[in-house]
């Protein structure tokens, strides 16, 4: 079993005003060689909820939740923004933490999804500094499953339609990202597949169809992602008049950041209205009950073995 005497919640972060939007997304593209008029674009979304991104709040509402289910102080730090994981860990060493169980607020595997946060980890760690354990992914943990099932069931009672096609979401990557992602590749997606199968038969929908599909593409188009996009997905949906009806399941996030409350939320509730189908969005895990009680849980296992160097590699910039 770990032996902790810390939690560390590590997040990547958000704005939480119009001017913290440039800065912020100039630290997730740094050194990616991302085109300013990338970030101004995506600038607007965010400017769009008051330069606010729901992250922040949700993560502080999750560390008051697992605050008295811990067993231990639990801290909050972030990649990209205030609270910064550096500024943190120089806290949980004058707090004399020695070594603090690190859950990361994504649950697969992949490069930006686990490896970056090992990335993290080394770059926060201080000499005198808590040891910090990154724990394990957790798409197919029942906690983490029994919380997306409890979301989606409240969604398809809100659409009121038993026959809504279920339809996963989750962060397009590179296809060479997805392939290089795990120690043998491919693990992104099937682990994607994976949770989606459990909280399916979760949901006693067990041989009924289901469909994942991806958001939130930012990469140049000569670059190949992960396809199809949800809205296009709804767009080959509603060729076939069965699909009047559709549930949105973000399987891939675990907080309503602006990735959801703008490509699923304004976007895709936009191409649904248009197309006529009648659109219901799940809650993410969030701070429900046994989603909590989940990080407790993972901190009772034993270690988890360290992923091998060669495991989810960096992706290689494109050729201009």
């Amino acid at each position: 079993m770990g032996d902790y005497d810390a939690l560390l919640v590590l997040s990547f972060g958000g704005p939480e005003g119009p001017d913290d939007v440039m800065p912020f997304l100039e630290n997730v593209v740094r050194g990616r060689g991302v085109p300013r008029e990338r970030l101004l674009q995506v600038a607007e979304h965010y400017q769009g909820f008051g330069g606010v991104s729901p992250i922040n709040r949700q993560n502080r509402e999750l560390v008051e939740a697992l605050r008295p289910v811990a067993g231990v102080p639990v801290y909050w730090g972030n990649r990209n923004w205030r609270p910064f994981g550096e500024d943190v860990v120089q806290r949980m060493k004058a707090d004399g933490v020695r070594r603090a169980a690190v859950f990361a607020t994504s649950a697969f595997a992949g490069y930006s999804s686990c490896r970056q946060y090992y990335e993290d980890i080394a770059r926060i760690s201080i000499e005198g500094g808590p040891e910090l354990v990154k724990m394990r992914h957790y798409g197919d943990h029942p906690g983490f499953v029994a919380a997306m099932a409890d979301h989606v069931r409240a969604a398809y009672e809100r659409l009121g339609d038993d026959d809504a096609r279920l339809v996963f979401t989750a962060h397009s990557v590179p296809v060479s990202m997805a392939e290089t992602a795990g120690p043998s590749g491919g693990l992104y997606e099937a682990q994607l597949r994976r949770s989606a199968e459990l909280v399916n038969r979760a949901l006693g929908r067990e041989g009924r169809p289901w469909d994942l599909v991806w958001q939130s593409r930012s990469g140049p188009p000569q670059v190949p992602w992960l396809e199809p996009d949800v809205c296009d997905h709804l767009r080959a949906l509603a060729a076939d008049p069965a699909n009047a009806s559709v549930v949105l399941a973000p399987i891939g996030f675990v907080s309503d950041h602006m990735e959801v409350v703008y490509d699923l939320d304004t976007e895709a509730r936009q191409v649904a209205g248009e197309l006529g189908i009648r659109m219901e969005r799940a809650a993410t895990a969030g701070t429900h009950p046994r989603f909590v009680r989940m990080v407790r849980e993972l901190m009772d296992e034993p270690e988890p073995v360290p992923c091998p160097l060669t495991c989810c590699p960096p992706p290689r910039r494109p050729r201009p």
